[in-house]
């Protein structure tokens, strides 16, 4: 069930990464209380993940599923470049998060 909740904390932490560029600066209230309230429970879920997985693979998988989430919302939804070298970059990330896994005992 760890893995299920690290896994919300990663997507949560794509959120507020998202939505730090619509709150324009921390000007727009909407956006910046939606942006705020992602950052809060990413945390606070993942702070509930590190009390069975080890921070040494569960820091790296939540910050794994936030930068690979985030560039490939980034490509996909909001006109950012999309190059094959780019997307071999988030593979190897992809490939990293596996391999600290596989590493890690069971």
């Amino acid at each position: 069930m760890a893995w299920v909740w690290l896994i919300i904390a990663g997507l949560l932490e794509i959120g507020w990464a998202v939505g730090l560029k619509a709150t324009d600066g921390w000007t727009r209230l909407v956006p910046s209380l939606l942006t705020a309230f992602c950052m809060v429970l990413s945390l606070f879920v993942l702070s509930r993940v590190l009390k069975t997985l080890p921070i040494s693979l569960a820091y790296p998988v939540w910050v794994g599923i936030g930068s690979v989430g985030v560039a490939l919302v980034g490509m996909g939804w909001m006109g950012e470049s999309c190059s094959p070298f780019k997307l071999f970059c988030l593979c190897l990330i992809v490939a990293g998060i596996v391999g600290l896994k596989m590493a890690s005992p069971s």
